[in-house]
């Protein structure tokens, strides 16, 4: 019988140049060496970087088919794990060695012999392989789901996040992060679409692998990651990760909001330096007020704002700008308060938060019971979804609304332990805002003057060349009594016993304006 001639086959797992790197070299330095002592004669060599699990490897059926070409040739491999660790694979050459196809393999680790032992013996060391495969499949598995039980991310981060080696998990990235959170911000608004935000990104250096702005699809895909709310998906499920969230609940919501509705970006025009267009509606047929340039009979240029009339008929006629600005700060004198009532207010705010303070111990053990809660249901969802009492649908369903619920309280007791309350930053701002109306009175800054009014006031309108402003509350109750409000050349406010307001005036508003009203009516301020 003459000798076989042998097709040598070297094959590591990964395709990665930069794992196993050793094992292709190593495996052709013994097998030559192995072929030399032992005078086999190599036909051709075969190298392959690629997992045997699953059938269609390019090199392993290429040299198959060779062989079911010819008759009476050999395989030379390091271990039959080499050559295959599935069934199908295994199960082809085990058929070419009963047809004769092969009528040797050689191994310097393993002993065979075209014997029915030997077949049988193939057999079990190709379902050892199998087997292997197999189990390193479910113990990774196994450890993969243990990482998503602890709240670990399992792969490279997401845009915003780096991964620390060390602790084997996801942490914000210092600088990426704040320009995420800014473009959530951004869309949240409604100014933007995917196009418009991705070139927003791109000014701030996010951008594609090829320097190119993010497509819309990866725009939608960053505006929709649940990661940036420090939840983990796998398998089409969400779990709560232990990584620091870089984005609030409420901003998620609120962006989730406007991919719903599509929103567009608002188009604004290059038009003339006119500060109060778009402030005030006309009295007479609610158009807009628009404006314009005229010339004055000495050739001076003045700003004149009058009523788009588009709707109906109007008469209203035009009001110029220096008189439309006298107006306003007369509207800004009547809801001034001296230096000494604002002095006050503000020592008041920073007793009410020092007690505030004290108080929100309560709050924050009244959101861990409902943490504590929260999660006893979620272990009982899981519970019922085990013994098979409900579909995964709904599981899945009602434990991302848990899972959310979960985030939102955890977001509160952050919020609960740096701001302490909701009311005392609004109070302050407002305390300052009043303050600010006394420097508004003397200032030219015309578009600073209309942001004001946009910001305190509500239902502005023109008609008659008189203005009509109404004030957003608090500042309402300083405008409706402002005769009790009225100090004297002294500076010394007048008694006001009778100023006070009625128990729905109050109870409606909550702590941060009935706060403000018991600012405005306490005597001890007086």
């Amino acid at each position: 019988m003459l000798k076989p001639k042998y097709f040598l086959y070297a094959r590591k797992s990964t395709e990665d140049d930069d794992k196993q790197v050793m094992s292709i070299e190593a495996q052709l330095f013994e097998l030559r060496e192995f072929a030399r002592k032992e005078n086999l004669e190599i036909l051709e060599e075969f190298q392959e970087s690629k997992s045997a699990k699953k059938p269609g490897r390019e090199k392993f059926n290429e040299m198959m088919s060779r062989i079911e070409q010819m008759e009476g040739v050999g395989i030379l491999a390091w271990h039959p794990d080499r050559l295959a660790r599935n069934s199908v694979d295994g199960g082809r050459i085990i058929y070419a060695v009963d047809t004769t196809k092969i009528v040797s393999l050689r191994f310097p680790t393993f002993w065979f012999e075209p014997t029915p032992q030997g077949l049988f013996m193939l057999q079990v060391a190709f379902g050892q392989s199998k087997y292997y495969s197999d189990n390193l499949k479910q113990n990774v598995e196994r450890g993969i789901r243990q990482k998503v039980r602890r709240g670990e991310w399992l792969t490279k981060g997401p845009r915003g996040y780096i991964n620390n080696p060390k602790t084997k998990n996801i942490e914000p990235d210092p600088v990426l992060a704040r320009i995420i959170v800014k473009a959530f911000e951004e869309y949240a608004t409604g100014k933007h679409t995917f196009r418009t935000l991705s070139h927003f990104l791109a000014e701030y250096g996010v951008i594609t692998k090829s320097g190119t702005p993010l497509g819309k699809a990866s725009i939608y895909e960053l505006l929709t990651n649940k990661a940036y709310i420090g939840l983990v998906k796998h398998h089409d499920e969400w779990f709560q990760g232990n990584f620091v969230p870089i984005i609030s609940i409420n901003l998620f919501e609120a962006v989730q909001k406007r991919l719903k509705e599509k929103s567009r970006p608002r188009k604004t025009k290059a038009g003339h330096n006119f500060p109060f267009t778009g402030l005030f509606r006309c009295g007479e047929c609610g158009s807009m007020i628009t404006a314009q340039w005229a010339t004055g009979n000495s050739g001076e240029r003045y700003r004149y704002y009058r009523c788009t009339k588009k709707k109906e008929n109007c008469s209203q006629r035009y009001l110029r700008e220096d008189k439309m600005i006298f107006q306003l700060k007369e509207q800004l004198q009547k809801i001034t308060l001296p230096d000494e009532w604002i002095k006050f207010m503000e020592e008041k705010t920073d007793e009410w938060e020092k007690e505030v303070k004290i108080s929100s111990g309560s709050y924050v053990g009244q959101i861990k019971d409902n943490e504590r809660e929260t999660q006893k249901k979620l272990d009982n969802l899981i519970t019922i979804y085990l013994d098979g009492d409900i579909p995964k649908e709904n599981y899945l369903a009602k434990k991302n609304k848990l899972l959310k619920q979960k985030v939102s309280l955890a977001q509160k007791m952050d919020s609960a332990r740096v701001e302490r309350n909701n009311w005392v930053e609004p109070l302050r701002k407002w305390i300052l805002d009043i303050k600010k109306a006394t420097q508004l009175i003397s200032s030219d800054n015309f578009f600073e003057i209309r942001d004001y009014f946009k910001k305190i006031g509500t239902n502005l309108k023109l008609r008659d060349k008189s203005i009509s402003i109404s004030f957003c509350p608090p500042t309402e109750f300083i405008y409706a009594r402002r005769a009790d409000l009225i100090f004297s050349q002294s500076r010394t406010p007048l008694a006001c016993s009778n100023f006070s307001l009625t128990t729905d005036e109050v109870s409606f508003c909550g702590p941060y304006r009935t706060r403000t009203c018991h600012l405005l009516i306490a005597n001890e301020a007086l």
